[in-house]
């Protein structure tokens, strides 16, 4: 563990800090710490930065209601910068979006890379602003009744997959069931770090079954 008093602050006591959401890792900001912030923000658990235009501690989401709450904190390897995984409660930027990286500058033809947090934020964009012929529009559009039925339909063909012993058509069809589970888990206000939260709560991922006493 780094004590912050081994970092590497700047001439006016100044150290950069890469906010990134946690669950998406998207980069969220870059703002300034000094010494004082950064205890302020492992006491709190909530961001806390050096306003160098206004020269004060600055309480991330004091004003505006969209706090970041502190996942963890890592120095870079020279210890002159920190990387503030952070779970938020609203945008990031002053101007109401998500991040304060907006503005293409280059882009390669290259895809981005998928994750299920992308999945995840792209099915939630489909129920937040709504494109018409899309699949997952009309998911959302039709509710939770249709929805657990494609989630139904979806685990049978999983089984009969599975059952016929077919890996890549297994492989297809729990893709199918795990999009349409997202597609539900988004609906109900459920994230991926409430099921990482829940299974990392489970301590004991495999149990001895007893055997029943079987009575002559």
């Amino acid at each position: 563990m780094v004590c912050i008093n081994d970092l590497k602050y700047d001439e006016k006591g100044l150290i950069p800090a890469v906010v990134v959401d946690d669950e998406s890792k998207k980069v969220l900001m870059v703002a300034y710490m000094n010494k004082e912030s950064l205890e302020i923000s492992m006491a709190e658990g909530k961001t806390c930065f050096w306003s160098r235009s206004r020269q004060e501690l600055w309480r991330k989401g004091d004003t505006s209601g969209h706090y970041q709450h502190i996942r963890n904190i890592k120095a870079d390897c020279d210890r002159d910068t920190l990387l503030v995984s952070v779970k938020k409660d609203g945008p990031a930027c002053h101007l109401g979006t998500d991040s304060c990286f907006t503005d293409d500058v280059y882009g390669s033809e290259l895809p981005d890379l998928f994750s299920m947090e992308v999945l995840m934020a792209l099915i939630s964009g489909r129920k937040s602003e709504p494109k018409e012929g899309s699949y997952t529009t009309y998911l959302f559009d039709k509710g939770m009744d249709k929805m657990l039925k494609k989630i139904g339909e979806e685990s049978t063909e999983v089984i009969i997959a599975a059952k016929s012993g077919d890996k890549s058509e297994t492989v297809y069809e729990i893709s199918d069931l795990v999009y349409h589970v997202m597609v539900l888990m988004i609906e109900m206000g459920i994230s991926l770090e409430d099921i990482q939260s829940e299974l990392a709560a489970r301590h004991v991922v495999d149990k001895k079954i007893k055997q029943e006493k079987m009575t002559p």
